[in-house]
């Protein structure tokens, strides 16, 4: 996700807001609703604030900032996204994946929802298309998540002569499905096995990379999501202690 479209997708968002004066008790509210934790997302939020202060909103000043964190729980965000909205924030701004755009959008067909994603918004339910996305959602999304097929290809390439894949995914996520298909027919193209490790907790990252080493996978593949992304630094050192060497493709 380029810096410039978080910068005008909040920038157009906030662009109605009333700038209030010193003489007014409430300032308009922006939500932050994130699947991930606080110390995630540093950079993102610095562009946020930095969006709202091109358009002359500076937080604390003449507009509030309310942020819900499901620090990688994806079963509290339905209750964050409620919450929101019972808050009356003007605008909802989700970040940490389509599991906290599909929250804000169960919670409310009024608000203003602008998202960020790394999946296909159309195939995961956000919006009707990418040129209209009708509704009360628009976002921006990097398409990460469509690239499964060539991690794939770049794994081959680091090892040719690995003949099993070890692939971890988030079996919480609405769009697993299609993930798991989309991997295992990128498999199939390139003629290797894989095996699908499923992980949703720390223990559960834990015991996968238990799996991998008795099973003995010459090369690991994490899949996009944004939980993976919270323990990034978990899933290295696992990995290192696991296979040693092996090639690692992280989410």
């Amino acid at each position: 996700m380029r810096r410039r479209d978080v910068l005008a997708l909040l920038s157009g968002a906030v662009a109605g807001f009333p700038l209030p004066t010193l003489a007014q008790q409430q300032l308009p509210v922006i939500g932050i609703l994130s699947s991930r934790s606080r110390a995630t997302d540093p950079l993102l939020l610095a562009v946020i604030r930095q969006g709202l202060n091109d358009t002359g909103f500076v937080e604390g000043r003449n507009v509030a900032i309310e942020y819900r964190w499901a620090e990688g729980k994806y079963d509290r965000l339905a209750a964050l996204a409620s919450d929101l909205v019972r808050r009356k924030v003007a605008v909802i701004v989700t970040i940490g994946g389509d599991v906290s755009a599909l929250a804000a959008k169960a919670a409310t067909a009024t608000l203003p929802v602008v998202f960020t994603v790394a999946t296909d918004p159309v195939r995961s339910g956000l919006v009707s298309s990418l040129h209209r996305p009708g509704g009360n959602l628009t976002g921006s999304s990097g398409f990460q998540a469509e690239m499964e097929p060539k991690r794939l290809e770049l794994l081959r390439e680091l090892r040719p002569d690995a003949t099993t894949i070890g692939v971890l995914v988030n079996p919480n996520v609405a769009y697993i499905d299609n993930q798991i298909n989309d991997i295992r027919s990128a498999a199939a193209g390139i003629g290797r096995e894989i095996a699908i490790l499923n992980a949703s907790t720390i223990a559960e990252i834990n015991a996968a990379f238990t799996t991998l080493r008795q099973m003995r996978a010459d090369v690991l593949s994490v899949a996009i999501d944004p939980f993976f992304f919270d323990r990034a630094t978990q899933i290295v050192v696992a990995c290192g202690a696991a296979c040693g060497a092996c090639p690692l493709l992280p989410p």
